[in-house]
């Protein structure tokens, strides 16, 4: 079963209008049909949780309640939808400087959170957003190199209507304050404030280097020089002003910097990262820049030396289980995938899938309960997708269970937004299954989503 571009495996028409703040949207986007290319990469994930947490913390929300995800896109922007849901575009991820000016950034966005600025009486329209990215979990998963759909990354298209620019801005009043709610997150963190004066500055009002991908940032995002300066006479008392962030969260920066030009731009990054340098950050640009070019014999050895020094990583094992099912070794893959979910522990929901998947791949009805048992783990964190339904299914019918089947595939159509569908096979997968037994419950469940007739049929 080959997948499609690992990038777009889903796709999505949602007509939703999303509730926003953004950092740098041209206007005219909230004008016209856009296509949103979600991004998904466990480890990325990973790495920008871990260095937010104390932000989150500081706000009083739970960190594990904040979903991170990844616009494919070179404007420089962030912004808030569905609540809890932090949007960060690659062009935002790859324009700073370090990593005080990326949370300088989340600090603001989270500001927004605490401060409840989403756009009052639009609450429908997010909740609809938010259900169908989230709650059908279309195709949020991890791990970028692969052209496998599901085996770690995917991405949604979500064909949105945007809204009027009103809605994807806020006034100076609430930027003052998701400001300020930003700067107490950060000193009560012991975070320096620093890397949000500098953001702000590279943004500044009158910039003579301002380029078309950052101006939308001043007219959606209200930008004052008096906001620069509430910021600049903030650092100035701040206690944290000079305290430096650990190397390591640097240097995992660099890392997902790196990451994202291999996968974006795999040419750009062999000219940026030369052959000559030994960093951990150049040899993983260079790792996914064959990658995504197909160049096996010069990505395999990269990839191995990574591994090397450092075995406990799961995410380099991980890409080694991608780089041998993209080229057709699917059983080459299954070890270190087995090896990367050992490692990662709860957070390898998404390797389990591509794990399943390189299990499938084999066409052996013999390892069909096992791609099962990852595929139900997955299923229950947020590594669901339509892919994942779509194995699912595979695997049901490899054990020649017609129903499990046709409440996979329900499943699968739900989350692709395909409502027809689901509903057909839902009936179907309740006319076949025992009554009573989960499958069938969530078929019901399905139905009734899908506009179909609620209740309990006769047992």
């Amino acid at each position: 079963m080959r997948k499609p571009s690992r990038l777009v495996s889903v796709v999505a028409i949602l007509s939703v209008c999303l509730v926003s703040l953004v950092w740098g949207a041209p206007p005219a986007s909230a004008q016209r049909r856009a296509e949103m290319q979600i991004l998904g990469d466990a480890e990325t994930d990973h790495i920008i949780r871990k260095m937010a947490r104390p932000i989150f913390q500081a706000a009083g929300i739970d960190p594990d309640s904040v979903q991170i995800l990844l616009v494919n896109d070179q404007s420089v922007n962030a912004f808030v939808a569905g609540g809890q849901n932090i949007f960060l575009h690659t062009g935002l991820l790859l324009t700073v400087d370090n990593a005080e000016q990326l949370l300088g950034v989340i600090a603001h966005e989270t500001g927004h959170i605490a401060g409840g600025h989403l756009v009052r009486g639009t609450e429908a329209m997010d909740n609809a957003f938010l259900s169908s990215l989230l709650g059908m979990g279309l195709g949020i998963v991890g791990g970028l190199a692969s052209g496998n759909a599901g085996a770690g990354a995917a991405g949604v298209m979500l064909g949105q209507h945007l809204a009027e620019r009103n809605y994807l801005s806020f006034s100076r009043t609430q930027e003052a304050s998701a400001d300020q709610a930003g700067l107490s997150f950060l000193e009560q963190s012991g975070i320096s404030a620093k890397g949000m004066e500098a953001f702000l500055e590279k943004l500044g009002v009158g910039e003579p280097l301002m380029n078309d991908r950052d101006a939308g940032y001043r007219m959606t995002h209200p930008l004052t020089r008096e906001r620069i300066e509430a910021v600049k006479a903030f650092v100035a008392r701040s206690r944290y002003a000079d305290a430096p962030l650990p190397a390591a969260t640097e240097a995992d920066l660099r890392r997902i910097q790196a990451k994202l030009y291999g996968y974006l731009d795999p040419r750009g990054a062999l000219q940026r990262y030369k052959a000559n340098d030994p960093s951990v950050a150049a040899r993983y640009g260079r790792a996914y820049a064959y990658f995504r070019q197909g160049d096996i014999r010069q990505a395999t050895p990269l990839i191995d030396g990574l591994i090397a020094q450092e075995p406990k990583n799961p995410y380099l094992q991980e890409m080694k289980g991608d780089l041998m099912l993209q080229t057709g070794r699917a059983p080459d893959a299954v070890p270190p995938y087995r090896k990367a979910i050992e490692l990662a522990g709860s957070e390898a929901g998404t390797i389990r899938v591509s794990l399943a998947h390189a299990l499938l791949e084999q066409h052996d009805p013999r390892l069909a309960d096992e791609a099962l048992k990852n595929l139900q783990i997955a299923a229950k964190g947020k590594a669901q997708s339509a892919f994942l339904w779509r194995l699912t299914a595979q695997a049901w019918s490899m054990k020649k269970n017609d129903g499990m089947v046709a409440y996979a595939t329900a499943e699968e159509a739900l989350a692709r937004g395909d409502m027809p569908m689901a509903k057909a096979q839902a009936e179907r997968a309740e006319k076949m299954l025992p009554a009573g037994s989960p499958g069938w419950l969530r078929a019901q469940d399905i139905r009734g989503q899908t506009g179909g007739a609620g209740g309990d049929k006769p047992r």
